[in-house]
């Protein structure tokens, strides 16, 4: 037999057995410290509780108060003693004479009266001394187990018989025992926080806060005692954390303390912090906006198709509102103009789109020139309205029944009207202005034109789309006008410069713009949507003025340009024997620097019209347009006057 060979087989078997027992070992370590960890938040307030009623009795045991409760004691027991002297001197003197008027009777009863009395002030003395001198905790636990300890075990000695022993009543008690101390000993357990290695810096120390090891023993200094939070999870949008809540909190109530719960984080004040019911009514959730969706996504240069925002929470994408009529406020440096040239990119990129650009600063219309028809002179601007009411209402006139909107097609486009800052153009058209005969005269037909605008020409997809600064709603101030921005059905406000003016944008109080960062930040609101909708902050793209400068021109949209909406009605017959008209000269070439409204008059002269009237109803522009055209087609020798009277300068 090889001996050494099996001494070895042995050997290695007692390795085996050594090694699997201290893996065992290791893992029921493992898993009882891993319960331990799961059952030290729910221990905890108990602990805490203890340990701050500890440390009051601890502060309380000054030699001071020690003194007090010594001299407090030893008069008690002295007036104990007083008392029951003064009590036997009545009994003695009540039994030695029968008569209650009897003096000695009277001064007995007087004096055990006065000894009771002392012995009260006494006792009442005596509580305050020992309240103002505690047990320690460790003595009052002892006491109190104690005061069941005792009889439970002299219980179970009663009830034993020879043949049984019953040990329930001070199993219990000892059991009792064992909970306290093991519940004292697992709140008092000390957890590290497990954060996750992807957090930043920031997210560690918000996560190691909100994990209860942090939370449960400072909760009460702010008012939150009471509450458990689990430990924080990191998600697209931040941190989340669910929080349980006892029987002295509602999601409600605990949501107002939002002020307390950011304080006790030690979150930065522009870090949004939000408090929402959880999936129970005792359950919340925190959840700390310390990332963004749209993080990563670059979101500069614009192509067709391109979303227009990112949801920062859902990472949602969302396209441009192209047909819906939309508010843009945003305070000086939001990035309002950034953010809405994808959106004029848009809206002039397809065969059946245009783009009209109303801008008194000139900036914006100079960069959009070879995609957009621009104005920004008030007398640009009001030939420009007068064409597209022109324009609306005989799209109104030809809407097929049964259709809410017409049918957009190359020769009927969607016109988008972008009006870049809206409140110095109402400054400017309420401003009184004299014209070359001296008389002082305003603009607030452009006003009113864009205001039918807004309300009456979204069926006829001529669409508003204004833009502004300073969204306050006054009478006679920059800002917004009310009937314009009552027909928006989307508002989009970026930063904006206080909550006035968010109120103002979104028509309620809880779309909080003025806390947005800036720029390229914002909140969008739907009306079609309702009212519950999210009111998640969204990242714009943006365009620079160089972008938009290389993009490809497209067609402007003026009136001159629209293909009639119905066929021109045939020449009335005539009888034979009527004469035959004059035959009309070929219309002479329009030079092609003149106007819109010149070239549209010069042709009407040209067709037979012969007075401003005339003109006006012919091309669907108002008398003070066409006489403006007309005197400046007189003074190039174009048209001659006589009068009332029009005609066509023929050259000698």
């Amino acid at each position: 037999m090889d001996y050494a060979a099996a001494w070895n087989k042995i050997g290695t078997g007692t390795k085996t057995a050594r090694s699997f027992s201290a893996d065992r070992i290791n893992r029921v370590t493992t898993a009882t410290g891993r319960a331990l960890d799961v059952a030290a938040p729910v221990c905890a307030p108990f602990a805490a509780r203890w340990d701050a009623e500890a440390d009051r009795r601890t502060k309380l045991r000054t030699p001071e108060n020690l003194k007090a409760l010594i001299a407090a004691q030893r008069s008690n027991t002295s007036a104990r003693s007083t008392a029951a002297t003064a009590a036997s001197q009545r009994k003695a003197a009540k039994a030695a004479s029968n008569n209650p008027f009897n003096g000695g009777r009277r001064a007995a009863r007087t004096a055990d009266k006065a000894a009771r009395g002392h012995a009260k002030v006494a006792r009442t003395d005596l509580k305050t001394a020992r309240r103002n001198y505690p047990a320690t905790m460790r003595q009052l636990a002892v006491r109190a187990h104690a005061a069941h300890t005792i009889p439970a075990g002299l219980a179970s000695y009663v009830m034993s018989s020879a043949e049984h022993w019953t040990m329930w009543p001070a199993g219990t008690s000892l059991s009792l025992i064992g909970l306290n101390v093991a519940a004292l000993a697992v709140g008092r357990r000390k957890v590290a926080a497990d954060v996750d290695d992807a957090m930043t810096a920031e997210e560690k120390r918000l996560a190691s806060r909100l994990d209860p090891t942090y939370w449960v023993p400072n909760a009460d200094a702010r008012g939150l005692s009471g509450t458990v939070p689990t430990p924080a999870k990191l998600t697209a949008a931040g941190l989340v954390s669910h929080v349980r809540l006892d029987d002295r909190w509602t999601p409600k109530g605990f949501k107002a303390k939002t002020d307390e719960i950011r304080a006790l984080l030690g979150a930065r004040t522009d870090l949004r912090v939000e408090v929402k019911h959880g999936t129970h009514g005792d359950r919340a959730t925190i959840i700390l906006r310390t990332r963004s969706a749209s993080d990563g996504i670059s979101l500069s240069g614009w192509k067709p198709g391109d979303c227009w925002a990112i949801d920062t929470v859902t990472g949602e994408t969302i396209p441009v509102p192209l047909g819906k009529r939309m508010l843009i406020a945003g305070t000086s440096g939001a990035g309002k103009s950034y953010s809405a040239r994808p959106l004029m990119a848009e809206a002039s990129e397809p065969a059946d789109h245009r783009l009209v650009i109303f801008d008194r600063k000139y900036v914006e219309a100079r960069t959009w020139e070879h995609r957009a028809r621009t104005a920004v002179e008030l007398d640009e601007m009001r030939e420009v309205v007068q064409e597209l009411i022109a324009e609306g209402e005989e799209r109104l006139k030809f809407l097929p029944r049964g259709e809410d909107v017409i049918t957009i097609s190359p020769e009927r486009p969607r016109i988008t009207v972008f009006v870049d800052e809206t409140g110095e153009l109402l400054q400017d058209c309420k401003t009184k202005y004299e014209d070359e005969d001296g008389k002082k005269r305003d603009y607030q037909d452009v006003i009113e034109g864009l205001r039918t605008i807004a309300r009456k020409y979204r069926a006829a997809e001529i669409i508003l789309v204004p833009a502004t600064q300073k969204p306050t709603l006054s009478g006679d101030g920059h800002g917004l006008d009310s009937q314009i921005a009552g027909q928006m059905t989307i508002k989009l406000g970026l930063a904006v410069a206080n909550q006035t003016d968010a109120q103002t944008v979104f028509g309620r109080s809880d779309w909080p713009a003025h806390d947005l960062p800036m720029p390229g930040y914002a909140l969008l609101f739907d009306q079609d949507k309702g009212p519950k909708q999210r009111r998640n902050p969204i990242k714009l793209r943006f365009m620079t003025p160089q972008e938009v400068i290389a993009l490809p021109s497209r067609p402007i949209w003026s009136r001159s340009s629209v293909v009639p909406a119905v066929p021109a009605p045939a020449a009335p017959l005539r009888l034979v024997k009527d004469a035959a008209p004059a035959p009309v000269a070929p219309a002479a070439a329009v030079p092609a620097d003149l106007t819109d409204n010149q070239a549209a008059v010069l042709k009407a002269v040209q067709g037979g019209t012969s007075t401003n009237a005339e003109i006006a109803k012919a091309i669907g522009i108002n008398p003070g347009s066409v006489d403006r055209a007309v005197k400046a087609l007189v003074k190039r020798g174009l048209l001659a006057k006589d009068g009332t009277t029009i005609r066509v300068e023929v050259a000698a």
